[in-house]
C-alpha cells in the first residue's frame, strides 16, 4: 500500500489529542479489483486446491446417502439428480459466488467478517473500547446514512439501543464459527473415509475396521502437514484437484453417453415436482443427503482473504460447476440400468482400466477435501479472537506473501484428535453423513441472516430485494434443515453438542472478559492523581523502557498502583500499552499506534494504543519494538511542534473527578476521559511551564535512544478472576471454574504475543466481579 508523506505541513494543525497519520496513507483498493488478469488466473488455479476439495469430493457419498435402502423406482433419480443441479446453482452459484462473496470486509470473509463489518455502522460490540480516532483509519470505510437513507438510520438505532439484538448477533456469530470448526472435524472424516472405502471394489477380504484404520493413518497425515501453511499446500494440490475435475467429469460424460443421456431431462424442475409427489414424506427425508452435494461452499465466503472475488468466480463457474454437474448426470445415468449399486455409485460407475488412478486420485482428493475446511477454520478462528470470545493463542502466519494464511497448533491438534474419534466411532459415511449436514445447512443460515443485516445496513438495497433474498434462500435453507434434524438420533447430535460445548466456552470466555473490562473501567485511577501516586509510594525512576500491557484504552489500570506499591520503581520510559482490533481486516502500519502523553512531560509517561485488524499478523518483539519507539520519536517531534505553533493561553481549565472517570452507558463508546485529558494536557503544560523539562527535542530523542539501549521490560498483569460471594451458582461455574480452566490450559497473553521469557514481569491481582 503506497503511503505519501507530507514532509512540510503548512500551517501545523492538531486533528486530535492521539496523533493518528491517517492523512498520510492513501485509500486501499478494493478487493482484487486493481488485480491483473494474469494474477487473477493464478490465484483461481490455486483456489483450486484450496476451497474446492470439499465440494469436489461430494459426489463420493451423495447417491449413497439419498438412497440408505435403495432406490424404488428409476424414476426417482431423474428428481434427486434435479434437486442436486438446482442446489448447486441456487446457494453455491446465486447465492455465495454472485451476492455473499461481495459482502466481504476489505476482502475477508466468513461470518466473523460479516459481524465485523457490521459492528463498523453499528455499535453492536460488548466491550466498550470504540474511540472516535477508529474510523479515521484509511480502511475503515463507512458512509453515515443521509436524510434519503432514513431505513439504514433506523436499523442502526435499534441494533445499538437493543442489548437483546446485540447478543443475538455476537451468538449467531460464535454459532457459526462453532459450526465451521464442526466442519472441519467432520470433512476429512467423511472424506477420507469415502475414499478409502473404494478400495474394498478390488480387495473385497478387507474388513470394515481395517478400512477405518487406514483412514485413520491418512488422516493423522493430514493434520500433521497443516503447519507447513495454505500456500505451499494450495500450489501442491492444486494439479492434483484439477486432475481430479478432469476424471470425474470424463467419467461422467462416458457414463452418460454409454448408459442414458437421457437423464438430461433433470434440468427440468418438474421432475422434483414429481418426485416428491410420488415419494412423500420419503422424498423429503431424502433432502438430508442431497444437500451434501453442497458441503464446503462456506468455505468460498471463508477462505476469500487468501484470493479475490474474480478468482473465485472464475473457478467456480469455469471449472467445479461444470466438472461435478457432470460427475452426477453419469451417476444417474449408471444408477438408470444398475439402481442395485447405489450403496458403491462412484467407484461402480468408473470404467475398469480407470479404477487403480482414480482412486489414487481420489484420496490425494479427500486430503484436499479436508485441507479446505481446515484453511476456512484456521482463519474464521483467528479472527475471532478479535471479538474477545476466545482466549488468545498462538496464531501462526505460514506465508509471508500473503497475509490471510494461518495456523493455530492447539486448535489443529483438537480438531484432529476429534476427527479420529468420530471416525473410529461412526466407522460408516451414513451416519457422518447425517451430523455433516447439519453443520453445512446451520452454516447457511447463519450467514443468510447476517447478509440481510448488511443489505439492510450497508448496503442499503431495495427493500423488494432483501425481502427476496431472504425468503428465497431462508426458506430453502429451512426445507434442508427441517429433513436433516429427522436424522437428529442416527448421528445429527453430533454436531449439536459440538457446537453447544463450543459456543458455551467462547460464550463464557467473552462474558467474563467484558466483565472484566468493566470492572477495570469502573476501577481506573484518574490521570490527575498519576504524581500524588508516585510520590506517596517514593517510586524511584530505574533504566530502561517497560510497557505495561492493559486492556483499557483510557484511564490508568488497577493493576498500576498494585505495581508500584510492590516494586516502588518505574522505568525511565513507561507506557501504558493497549493492542487493540479493529473491526475492520488490516490496519496499515503508519496508522498503527495512537499516543498520549500521562500526566506532566518530566514524568516521560505515554499512553498507547496499538491497532491490528483481525487478519492483521503481530510483529516480533524486536520489530515491534523498534517500530514503536521510532513512532514514539516522532510524536513527540510533532506535539513539540503543534505546541510552538499554537497560540498560548492563560485559561486554565477546571475538571472535576467525575468528568475525568469514564462512566456506563447504553452506547459502547467511551469517550469522555479522553476528550477532557486532551484540553487539560493543551494547557496545563504551558501554564506550569516552570517544571517542564528544558531539553530540546532532539536530546530527548537520543534519551529514548539510551533507554532502550538499557532494555526494555514487559509487565502483564496476571488478573485472577473470581466472582462475588453472593454472584448466583450458574455465575460463580462459569467464572470461577470454566473461564479459569481456559486460562490456565490454552496459551497465555505473553506467549500469544511471542514476548521473550526474560523480559517479561507478571503483576499479580485479584478481581471480584
Amino acid at each position: 500500500m503506497p503511503v505519501e508523506v507530507e514532509e512540510t505541513p503548512a500551517p501545523l494543525k492538531r486533528h486530535d489529542s492521539l496523533f493518528g497519520e491517517a492523512e498520510k496513507v492513501s485509500h486501499s483498493k478494493h478487493h482484487g479489483s486493481q488485480v491483473s488478469w494474469i494474477w487473477t488466473l493464478s490465484l483461481a488455479f490455486q483456489s483450486i486446491g484450496i476451497i474446492y476439495g470439499d465440494i469436489g469430493t461430494s459426489p463420493l457419498y451423495v447417491y449413497s446417502s439419498t438412497f440408505p435402502n435403495g432406490i424404488k423406482n428409476t424414476d426417482d433419480l431423474l428428481g434427486v439428480l434435479s434437486l442436486i443441479l438446482y442446489t448447486l446453482i441456487i446457494i453455491p452459484m446465486l447465492k455465495y459466488v454472485f451476492i455473499v462473496l461481495y459482502a466481504n470486509d476489505n476482502g475477508d470473509g466468513g461470518t466473523v467478517a460479516l459481524y465485523s463489518l457490521i459492528s463498523r455502522y453499528a455499535k453492536i460490540r460488548m466491550i466498550p473500547d470504540q474511540q472516535a480516532e477508529d474510523a479515521e483509519v484509511s480502511n475503515y470505510h463507512i458512509e453515515a446514512p443521509n436524510s434519503q437513507l432514513k431505513r439504514a438510520q433506523w436499523v442502526k438505532e435499534k441494533l445499538e439501543s437493543s442489548k437483546a439484538a446485540k447478543i443475538v448477533l455476537f451468538t449467531l456469530t460464535i454459532l457459526g464459527t462453532s459450526m465451521v470448526i464442526g466442519d472441519g472435524t467432520l470433512t476429512p472424516a467423511i472424506s477420507v473415509l469415502s475414499a478409502v472405502s473404494g478400495i474394498r471394489e478390488k480387495a473385497p477380504s478387507l474388513t470394515q475396521t481395517q478400512v477405518v484404520l487406514i483412514s485413520v493413518a491418512i488422516l493423522f497425515m493430514i493434520f500433521s502437514v497443516q503447519r507447513f501453511g495454505t500456500d505451499k499446500v494450495g500450489y501442491t494440490f492444486a494439479p492434483v484437484i484439477s486432475l481430479w475435475f478432469i476424471l470425474i467429469a470424463g467419467i461422467g460424460l462416458y457414463n452418460l453417453v454409454i448408459h442414458d443421456i437421457g437423464v438430461l431431462r433433470a434440468f427440468n424442475p418438474m421432475y422434483i415436482v414429481q418426485y416428491f409427489t410420488r415419494n412423500g414424506k420419503d422424498g423429503w427425508v431424502s433432502l438430508g443427503g442431497i444437500i451434501l452435494c453442497v458441503t464446503g461452499t462456506e468455505g468460498m465466503f471463508a477462505d476469500l482473504g487468501h484470493f479475490n472475488i474474480r478468482a473465485v468466480q472464475i473457478s467456480f463457474n469455469g471449472i467445479l460447476f461444470p466438472s461435478v454437474a457432470l460427475c452426477y448426470m453419469g451417476q444417474a445415468a449408471y444408477l438408470r440400468k444398475f439402481p442395485e449399486h447405489v450403496p458403491d455409485t462412484f467407484y461402480k460407475s468408473i470404467p475398469a482400466p480407470m479404477f487403480w488412478p482414480t482412486f489414487i486420485v481420489a484420496i490425494l482428493a479427500a486430503i484436499i477435501a479436508s485441507q479446505a475446511m481446515l484453511s476456512g477454520a484456521f482463519s474464521i478462528l483467528s479472527k475471532a479472537q478479535s471479538l474477545g470470545c476466545m482466549p488468545r493463542v498462538r496464531v501462526i502466519h505460514t506465508s509471508r506473501k500473503y497475509e490471510g494464511q494461518v495456523y493455530i497448533p492447539e486448535v489443529n491438534f483438537m480438531m484432529g484428535l476429534a476427527s479420529i474419534i468420530v471416525t473410529i466411532a461412526f466407522k460408516t459415511t451414513s451416519h457422518i453423513g447425517n451430523a455433516y449436514g447439519i453443520c453445512v445447512v446451520t452454516t447457511f443460515s447463519i450467514t443468510t441472516h447476517l447478509m440481510t443485516v448488511v443489505m439492510l445496513l450497508i448496503w442499503k438495497k431495495h427493500v423488494i430485494f432483501i425481502a427476496l433474498f431472504y425468503v428465497v434462500f431462508g426458506s430453502i435453507e429451512l426445507i434442508y434443515l427441517s429433513s436433516i434434524l429427522s436424522k437428529f438420533i442416527d448421528g445429527g447430535y453430533l454436531p449439536f453438542c459440538f457446537a453447544l460445548i463450543v459456543m458455551s466456552l467462547m460464550a463464557a470466555w467473552h462474558y467474563v472478559h467484558v466483565q472484566r473490562y468493566w470492572y477495570e473501567l469502573d476501577h481506573i485511577v484518574p490521570i490527575s492523581e498519576m504524581t500524588t501516586l508516585l510520590e506517596n509510594n517514593d517510586v524511584r525512576r530505574v533504566p530502561g523502557v517497560g510497557l505495561l500491557y492493559t486492556e483499557l484504552v483510557q484511564g490508568i489500570p488497577p493493576v498500576f498502583p498494585r505495581l508500584v506499591k510492590k516494586i516502588p520503581s518505574v522505568h525511565s520510559i513507561f507506557m501504558f500499552m493497549s493492542i487493540k482490533h479493529l473491526p475492520i481486516v488490516r490496519v496499515v502500519p503508519a496508522e498503527r499506534f495512537l499516543f498520549r502523553q500521562v500526566g506532566p512531560k518530566e514524568h516521560r509517561m505515554f499512553r498507547c494504543v496499538a491497532r491490528y485488524g483481525y487478519s492483521d499478523r503481530l510483529e516480533d518483539p524486536k520489530e515491534f519494538a523498534a517500530f514503536l519507539m521510532d513512532r514514539l520519536k516522532m510524536f513527540i517531534q510533532e506535539e513539540s511542534a503543534f505546541a510552538q505553533n499554537e497560540p498560548k493561553s492563560n485559561n486554565s481549565i477546571e475538571v472535576s473527578e467525575d468528568q475525568t472517570r469514564p462512566r456506563r452507558s447504553t452506547q459502547t463508546s467511551v469517550y469522555s476521559e479522553e476528550a477532557i485529558e486532551a484540553r487539560m494536557s493543551n494547557h496545563s503544560g504551558r501554564i506550569t511551564s516552570s517544571r517542564a523539562l528544558n531539553q530540546t527535542v532532539e536530546e530527548e530523542k537520543q534519551l529514548i535512544d539510551r533507554e532502550m539501549e538499557q532494555g526494555m521490560v514487559y509487565l502483564m498483569g496476571e488478573a485472577n478472576v473470581t466472582a462475588k460471594a453472593n454472584s448466583s451458582i450458574l455465575k460463580k461455574i462459569v467464572v470461577n471454574y470454566v473461564y479459569t480452566f481456559l486460562r490456565k490450559n490454552l496459551t497465555q497473553g505473553h506467549k500469544a504475543l511471542a514476548i521473550p521469557k526474560d523480559q517479561l514481569l507478571k503483576v499479580g491481582i485479584t478481581y471480584e466481579i
